[in-house]
């Protein structure tokens, strides 16, 4: 398979010491030159991008694999992971940041924490604090991740449910369960928050992805998207400032800017049917508060219901599961990894209108704050294949793909630069690198 387009997309580096044992998923932390793995082994292994080194491994807290992680955001003084297991729990971890101060060790001087064998001083992982056991699911835990403000953590499991934790912040690492919302008629394999507000995407064994906001003090479904034929296995959100490329089409990013104000950011899905889609949803038409002072309270509607359209089928690249798919919030690139060991990354660019078909807008939606009676157009795009890379890890499944920013010492190009890191069965996790 070719790519249209082609970027370059290069190994960079093998993330070292591996894992001996199967690994799941890589977390990039939300500010320092630091990635997270779980490990079939129970363990997280913390590695720096610096120099593409292990810095940690934290063990103990799990009686089985950890499955999922993710780095707690807007925190500083201090590191904070939460972990997933198949043991049916979920774990949090805390650390006293001088990880800024060890990278920059690491960057001056590669082997400081290492012994003959290879070996990380265990010093270091001591460092970690298991600080609490969030116990609830009744089975294995597939995914976790923190909202934007770094208040709520959603966690999801085999036993079909979605909890949503609120972490008081007391300093008694002291968490309250606000939500458990069981809509989903299978595994709930993914969980994924919006960029910026309280609302929750999943993805499930039962082929669909469910939309989550609170209403009046209560988590209820206001959306379920229905289109792949098999399950979603992985789900995220497009970054709110994304423009696609306008280098054949030029002149269409501000009515862009103005439709994505109004629909707010895409999600993307990936799936066993091994197809990755995107969807949208529909902006509704704005009611003045004053049109609605003269329904009563109990007939007027809640409002909380969302339409969410398929917005593309991406081009075909996977022969079987995908099982990741990553949006990069730089640059807009998507990217993809599955059971057959591919990588495979996109690219979406503008088209002329009549290059295409015309698009339900559904129905044109007002600009502005809806008083100048002026319509807005869903802007036309088109998605290509602009990378593959086939046996990125030999003969094995790739489990995970994420972005994070590049930090390698000695690097030159500017600072938006993006890394693309892989996680596959053999235990391995590669960094590779692309250039636009």
């Amino acid at each position: 398979m070719t790519a249209e387009n082609a970027v370059p997309l290069t190994l960079l580096s093998d993330l070292t010491p591996p894992s001996l044992e199967r690994t799941w998923l890589t977390a990039p932390h939300p500010v320092l030159p630091l990635v997270a793995t779980c490990s079939s082994d129970k363990t997280v292994r913390v590695y720096s991008l610096t120099n593409f080194h292990l810095l940690s491994t934290i063990s103990g807290g799990h009686k089985r694999s950890v499955r999922t992680c993710a780095w707690k955001p807007n925190i500083s003084g201090e590191s904070v992971l939460a972990t997933g297991s198949f043991d049916a729990t979920v774990g949090i971890w805390r650390r006293w940041d001088n990880y800024e101060e060890t990278v920059g060790q690491h960057r001056d001087a590669a082997d400081h924490s290492y012994d003959a064998d290879g070996g990380h001083d265990q010093d270091e992982d001591e460092e970690w604090r298991f600080a609490v056991l969030l116990d609830g699911h009744d089975s294995e835990v597939k995914s976790v991740s923190w909202s934007a403000s770094g208040m709520l953590l959603a966690t999801c499991s085999r036993d079909k449910s979605i909890w949503i934790w609120e972490d008081l912040d007391d300093g008694d690492n002291n968490f309250e369960t606000v939500a458990v919302m069981q809509e989903h008629e299978g595994d709930v394999k993914c969980v994924a928050w919006h960029p910026t507000e309280e609302c929750l995407a999943s993805g499930s064994y039962d082929d669909t992805i469910r939309i989550w906001r609170e209403d009046i003090d209560d988590w209820g479904q206001v959306s379920c998207i229905r289109g792949h034929e098999g399950t979603v296995w992985g789900v995220d959100w497009e970054a709110i400032e994304n423009i696609p490329s306008s280098e054949l089409v030029s002149g269409q990013e501000e009515a862009w800017k103005q439709w994505h104000a109004l629909s707010g950011p895409r999600i993307a899905s990936c799936s066993h049917d091994r197809t990755v889609r995107i969807w949208r949803r529909q902006p509704r038409a704005r009611v003045s508060s004053s049109a609605m002072s003269g329904i009563p309270s109990i007939i007027r509607p809640s409002g909380t219901d969302e339409t969410w359209e398929e917005d593309a089928v991406l081009q075909k690249a996977h022969v079987l599961s995908i099982y990741a798919v990553a949006w990069s919030r730089r640059t807009g690139l998507l990217a993809s990894v599955g059971a057959d060991g591919r990588i495979a990354v996109y690219k979406e660019r503008f088209v002329a209108a009549s290059q295409t078909q015309p698009m339900d807008t559904n129905p044109p939606t007002p600009a502005g704050d809806g008083t100048d009676g002026t319509a807005i157009s869903h802007i036309p795009t088109e998605w290509k294949i602009v990378a593959i890379i086939d046996g990125a890890h030999g003969i094995y499944e790739i489990n995970h793909v994420a972005w994070a920013k590049r930090a390698d010492r000695g690097r030159h190009g500017s600072n938006d630069e993006e890394v693309l890191i892989t996680t596959a069965d053999d235990g391995s996790i590669k960094v590779w690198s692309i250039t636009r």
